[in-house]
C-alpha cells in the first residue's frame, strides 16, 4: 500500500505543526483565527449588494454581512486567508508537481455524478455552517486552538462521522482505498 509520502504528499506531523504555526501568527497578528465560511457569506452579501442594494439592505442577515470597511471585499480578513489558501494550494501542487487539471471520480462514478454530489454537499455544507455560525476549519481549527468546549466535542464527532461514512461507503462499493 503507497502512502502519501510515497506519493509526493507533505508530511502530516510537519504538515501540522506548520499550521499549529501560522495559526499561531495568525491569532498573533491579525487578531483573529482561521476559517472559510465568513469569506462566502462576506463575498455573496456583496454580490447581492451590487446587483440589489435594496434587497441587501432590507434583509438582516445580508446586510450585516456586507463588507463595508476599507478595501470593501478586499479588506475583509476571511476574504483575504481565503485567497491566500487558494494561492498557497497552487503554489504546493507546483512545487510537488501535482497540478493536473481533471474530475476524480471514486469507484465507477460517472465525472457528472461526482461534480453534482461534490457541488450539493458544498452547499449542504456552506448553509451548515452559516446555521453553526462559523465552519469546520474555524472551529475545529481556531476553536480548538483557544481551547473551546465545543470545538473539542466538535473535533471527534466529526472524524467519527467522517470515518464511519467513509468505511460504510467502501463496504457499499461506493470508494475505492489507494
Amino acid at each position: 500500500m503507497t502512502t502519501a509520502r510515497d506519493r509526493g504528499y507533505a508530511d502530516p506531523i510537519r504538515a501540522g505543526v506548520g499550521l499549529g504555526l501560522v495559526l499561531f501568527g495568525v491569532i498573533m497578528l491579525a487578531g483573529r483565527g482561521l476559517g472559510a465560511s465568513g469569506a462566502f457569506a462576506a463575498t455573496a452579501a456583496a454580490a447581492v449588494d451590487a446587483v440589489a442594494p435594496a434587497t441587501a439592505s432590507g434583509n438582516a442577515y445580508v446586510s450585516q454581512r456586507v463588507p463595508a470597511g476599507v478595501g470593501g471585499l478586499f479588506g475583509e480578513w476571511l476574504v483575504i486567508e481565503l485567497i491566500g489558501v487558494a494561492l498557497g494550494a497552487w503554489f504546493s501542487a507546483r512545487l510537488a508537481n501535482r497540478i493536473r487539471p481533471g474530475i476524480e471520480a471514486a469507484g465507477t462514478e460517472s465525472r457528472r455524478s461526482r461534480v453534482l454530489a461534490a457541488v450539493g454537499g458544498g452547499m449542504l455544507m456552506g448553509a451548515g455552517a452559516r446555521l453553526a455560525r462559523g465552519c469546520t476549519s474555524g472551529l475545529g481549527l481556531t476553536g480548538g486552538a483557544l481551547l473551546s468546549t465545543g470545538a473539542w466535542l466538535f473535533i471527534p464527532v466529526a472524524f467519527g462521522t467522517a470515518f464511519l461514512v467513509a468505511a460504510l461507503r467502501r463496504r457499499a462499493g461506493g470508494l475505492v482505498s489507494g
